[in-house]
């Protein structure tokens, strides 16, 4: 499988202020607009109409729809990112499985505040190009549980990426509880933790 993303499904960067601000609105709206009608409603011209555009203005920075919705999925991803990031830092003195449990507690958590994040996130890819993005999501965890669980001087095997296959493991977890419930439960939530602590325990032991 080529491993390129089709460009047409990548945003193009705005260069002025004016292009910056239209960016940001289209994202805004289409965030808004996937929570009312689901992936099955979406697409740029209902989002045009929405937000008083013309298709052209949009389609200057998201060529294709997988656009907006790939771009969205990064930025989802970000703030993940950066919300485990800091969770991490605040659980450096708990035993690693402990940390491991309270982080996947605080990625349910984010999830079930943003739909949309759940949505694209966890609602498994429909295309080559949001199965690449999805891939790109696991390496991108899986590098920082390697580098959280490295300030404790625990290395994974790297040859598998153990650490992208436990993220992978927790997520798919997630995936059967959003696409049960609409949500993560509680019971998923424990189910998570639980599959990615008895998975990693087998190479770092007790």
């Amino acid at each position: 499988m080529n491993s390129v993303i089709d460009p047409r499904a990548v945003a193009i960067q705005p260069k002025r202020e004016a292009g910056v601000q239209r960016y940001k609105t289209v994202l805004h709206g289409a965030d808004k607009l996937l929570q009312e009608v689901g992936l099955s409603g979406f697409s740029i011209p209902v989002l045009a109409e929405r937000l008083g555009y013309t298709r052209r203005s949009i389609y200057k920075f998201f060529p294709t729809p997988y656009a907006i919705l790939n771009e969205l999925t990064h930025q989802y991803l970000d703030r993940l990112e950066e919300s485990l990031s800091y969770k991490g830092a605040e659980l450096s003195a708990l035993p690693w499985d402990e940390m491991i449990r309270r982080m996947v507690r605080e990625a349910a958590e984010f999830h079930n505040e943003h739909p949309v994040s759940r949505m694209l996130i966890l609602g498994g890819a429909v295309t080559d190009e949001s199965f690449r993005v999805t891939e790109f999501a696991i390496r991108k965890l899986g590098k920082l549980t390697t580098d959280l669980l490295g300030l404790r001087g625990i290395e994974l095997p790297k040859h598998p990426d153990v650490a992208s296959l436990a993220v992978d493991i927790g997520t798919a977890v997630f995936r059967v509880s959003n696409l049960y419930h609409g949500t993560i439960t509680e019971e998923y939530i424990g189910e998570a933790a639980h599959a990615m602590v008895a998975y990693l325990s087998k190479y770092i032991g007790q």
